[in-house]
């Protein structure tokens, strides 16, 4: 049996777009939600936040998989936008959208995802994060009404997406592209790869 597919993949996620990047690697996986709490203390830096909230869905997971014989890795993941010093998280709503997409707007911010691997069996734990610097376009408040009206900010860390209409709104990356979207998927081959699962 070829090696790189003696694993499976649980995604503790219900993020569509994670889905669609773990897909591509062509690895049989399936998704579990991990329900973990969200909350985090004030004091935590970005690398704290994103590696501390990815582990803990990676464990949430785990705790569901104790019984599993089946080789399997867990993969937590989770993602912040980082702005003079503040984190932006999922807006709560239309005007909050509208407020962080002003404040990133004309300026260049960080996008930190942590990313965690658990490997069922062994227990055997990895804990990575990956950061890329992104530039806004100088918008108008048109433009901006424009976007959150198109309600694609929702559920996105600093209220857009990358990879929709969001990417008419940025003028460069410095970094992994995927990454802004939700999984770095360099850095999770490259984990994936030292738990003993190649993807090519």
């Amino acid at each position: 049996m070829n090696s790189q597919h003696s694993h499976r993949i649980i995604l503790a996620s219900t993020s569509p777009r994670r889905q669609e990047l773990i897909s591509s690697l062509r690895i049989p996986y399936e998704i579990k939600p991990s329900h973990a709490d969200e909350d985090t203390p004030e004091d935590w830096t970005p690398r704290e936040i994103v590696e501390g909230l990815a582990l803990r869905k990676a464990e949430a997971v785990h705790r569901t998989c104790l019984t599993e014989t089946e080789p399997s890795i867990i993969v937590g993941s989770d993602t912040i936008v980082f702005l003079d010093n503040q984190v932006l998280g999922k807006p709560k709503d239309d005007q909050d959208a509208y407020d962080m997409l002003s404040s990133l707007q004309g300026k260049t911010h960080e996008v930190y995802t942590g990313v965690a691997c658990i490997d069922v069996v062994t227990g055997r734990t990895l804990i990575r994060h990956k950061v890329t610097a992104v530039t806004m376009k100088s918008l108008s408040h048109r433009k901006i009404q424009a976007y959150v009206n198109s309600g694609e900010p929702f559920d996105k860390a600093g209220s857009y997406a990358i990879q929709g209409l969001g990417a008419t709104l940025i003028d460069s990356i410095q970094g992994c592209y995927f990454n802004v979207v939700g999984l770095p998927l360099s850095l999770l081959t490259d984990m994936l790869s030292e738990l003993g699962v190649d993807v090519l």
